[in-house]
């Protein structure tokens, strides 16, 4: 005898869930293999975090402030030095 159609159709469709189920878990372990790949590489290539390059970054800042201000004292001072040689000659 044969099958009536909807339970042809439910089987199919149970084999349809179990692999679509099967094709979700591989799609999972796949991005998961190729994330912790990246991640191993990038530590391999001794790239910096993010909060690294921040706080280097942070650090030029504010060694650039500072220059600029030891370069502006430097200016006064010249320029003081200038003045008194020129009140002197």
């Amino acid at each position: 005898m044969r099958e009536p159609p909807t339970r042809l159709l439910d089987e199919l469709s149970r084999v349809m869930t179990g692999a679509i189920g099967v094709a979700q878990g591989m799609s999972r372990e796949a991005e998961s293999f190729v994330r912790s790949q990246i991640e191993r590489i990038l530590r391999d290539s001794d790239f910096v975090t993010r909060e690294e390059f921040e706080a280097v970054r942070e650090m030029a800042i504010l060694a650039r402030d500072e220059n600029e201000k030891l370069n502006e004292n430097l200016l006064a001072r010249i320029e003081a030095l200038e003045a008194k040689l020129s009140s002197k000659g």
